[in-house]
């Protein structure tokens, strides 16, 4: 029950506390102990449980942001924003293109 305490050494613990503390005094320093045990251990019980609660909610946020990216619906753009964005997405390309064909024929008219 306590470990490394055996019988014998509850008995010496016991006389020990006899002779310093007395028979009379000796009932209420048990029951202080006692409580004290006691309340040490709602204690660390109640410690476990808010840990373990707050495990939960952390798990239960992360799956709810999950839900709400996964249901998020898309943007609905007009047909006119739609080409927009088309043709903004496609201007690069375009430059990029036009940029490559240039160096291109920079580059056939400087070879032998």
């Amino acid at each position: 029950m306590f470990g490394s305490i055996g019988f014998p050494e509850l008995v010496m613990i016991f006389i020990v506390a006899l002779l310093l503390f007395g028979p009379k005094q000796l009932p209420n320093l048990g029951r202080t102990l006692g409580r004290a045990l006691a309340e040490f251990k709602r204690a660390s019980n109640d410690l476990q449980r808010t840990l373990e609660e707050e495990v939960r909610a952390e798990e239960l946020r992360a799956v709810g942001k999950e839900v709400r990216e996964a249901t998020q619906l898309p943007t609905v753009l007009s047909p006119e924003e739609q080409a927009q964005a088309t043709a903004q997405s496609q201007a690069p390309v375009v430059a990029s293109a036009a940029s490559s064909a240039e160096d291109e024929g920079k580059r056939r008219e400087e070879a032998p």
